[in-house]
């Protein structure tokens, strides 16, 4: 993933075309973008969404916002009704509810790709013998 000015974009590499190529998330309009490599790639991502900024100012529309903070969401009926008796349970609206659960599921795929990213320390192995040979 990719962020500028609040516009998220996603990207594959393509190994036939030997390019990295993406498109904004965020949005109903389309803003694609890519290149050979990551620094090319994030450049063109910028210039993307700049040239979109300039052409909703230009025709006097505003730009289309990453996201509005409405989600309708269709969980079916018994999934609905687990979540309502849940955030009653807590004495919560199920709105409220429903924003911490999926606030703190955000946060823990966050950590975990985190630490994902993270380089593994080097294994340190030992000179010392033991029964079934060295270790």
């Amino acid at each position: 993933m990719i962020d500028y000015s609040g516009y998220t974009g996603v990207f594959e590499f393509d190994p036939e075309l030997r390019v990295f190529a993406g498109h904004v998330i965020d949005l109903q309009d389309e803003i694609y973008f890519e290149g050979d490599s990551i620094e090319a790639l994030e450049a063109s991502m910028r210039r993307a969404v700049d040239h979109y900024l300039e052409v909703c100012a230009a025709r006097g529309e505003e730009p289309g916002k990453p996201f509005s903070g409405k989600l309708n969401v269709r969980l079916g009926s018994d999934v609905h009704r687990a979540a309502a008796v849940a955030a009653a349970v807590e004495g919560q609206s199920l709105n409220a509810w429903l924003t911490r659960v999926v606030a703190e599921a955000v946060r823990d795929r966050s950590k975990h790709e985190a630490s994902r990213r993270k380089p593994a320390s080097p294994r340190r192995h030992s000179s010392k013998s033991t029964k079934g040979g060295q270790v």
